[in-house]
């Protein structure tokens, strides 16, 4: 996992804020940017600055840059709203709530803060496959970065299971390290873009497994081999048929989907939608007021997960916060 250093600037003298934005990815980044531009007193709180974008080997697709590590774009990020003033602070946000016209955010280190308004950025964390072995064996060949643990495994045979654009992404770069690569999914047909399909196609050590789900990790110490069942469709659903084999792997990465990171809108009252993201309108407003919302958890920016659609939806962010303010005066 890449971690991008805040050093001395995780220091909090003031506790009182025009906005904190909860979440350090690239909305969360952009949202500061911005805010600083408009001159608001700005503390951006998070476990893990950067995002989830820090883990993808190569971005392409990001506006003036043709081609970057996601670890240097999330530094580019942080290091852009850092130089606008924007305050940094490493903790986890476990309480927000409300008295008369201010928030208060209550953090992991026991640390309390209070703001005016609130920008939620919590993007989204990995899915899990809950099966048997899958925590036992993470860390000892279950993994759910292939970036960062691709090179622990070379020379050996690994799977990846999903059928998106990060499972395709993360083949190839496994591919590089280690001998063997299947990919598990449990269809015929892939979500991921028909070039990432190609490429895989066309790398000799990665072997397509499908329609095949994972029932069980297994292995001693650490991960020696998976149980698969195979699977029918039928009206669009995915029917396990009983069929099973082993496949022999040193390694099994997981990369079937993410849920998005919206307890903290939940808890405060704010409208989430039947797939559990944050409701917002264009002007990225969640239906609490003086709650906002940008990026991969809001249920706009979550059908497409593209970095530029949550830079963009952070500057929204932090323009509509301005313009609250400024009207509540």
């Amino acid at each position: 996992m890449f971690q991008i250093s805040i050093g001395a600037i995780n220091r909090l003298e003031e506790k009182e804020f025009d906005v904190v934005i909860v979440g350090g990815g690239p909305a969360g980044c952009t949202a500061a940017l911005y805010s600083r531009r408009f001159n608001l007193s700005t503390l951006v709180i998070s476990e893990r600055f950067g995002g989830l974008i820090t883990d993808a080997e190569i971005v392409e697709n990001y506006p003036g840059i043709p081609n970057i590590s996601g670890g240097q774009l999330g530094e580019l990020f942080v290091n852009h709203a850092k130089k606008y003033g924007a305050r940094f602070y490493q903790a986890r946000v476990e309480k927000i709530y409300r008295k008369d016209t201010k928030f208060f955010s209550k953090l992991s280190d026991g640390t309390e803060v209070s703001s005016k308004t609130i920008i939620l950025a919590t993007g989204e964390r990995h899915r899990k496959l809950n099966v048997p072995g899958e925590r036992e064996f993470l860390g000892k060949g279950v993994s759910y970065c292939a970036v960062c643990d691709a090179p622990l495994f070379k020379g050996k045979k690994v799977a990846i299971v999903g059928g998106g654009n990060v499972a395709f992404s993360d083949a190839q770069v496994l591919a590089k390290h280690a001998s063997e690569v299947y990919l598990v999914h449990r269809r015929n047909w892939f979500r991921a873009d028909p070039i990432e399909v190609e490429r895989v196609k066309k790398t000799s050590n990665i072997k397509l497994i499908t329609p095949y789900v994972v029932k069980e990790i297994r292995g001693k110490k650490s991960v020696e081999k998976i149980i698969l069942e195979k699977t029918k469709e039928e009206n669009g659903k995915v029917i396990p048929t009983g069929e099973t084999k082993e496949l022999d792997v040193d390694g099994v990465f997981i990369a079937i989907g993410l849920i998005p990171n919206s307890e903290l809108a939940r808890q405060i009252g704010a409208k989430i939608n039947e797939r559990g993201y944050i409701v917002v309108d264009d002007f990225m407003r969640t239906t609490v007021d003086g709650v906002f919302a940008a990026g991969d958890c809001t249920d706009k920016a979550s059908r497409f997960r593209q970095v530029v659609v949550s830079a963009a939806q952070g500057a929204i962010a932090a323009i509509s916060v301005f313009n609250y303010l400024k009207s509540s005066k």
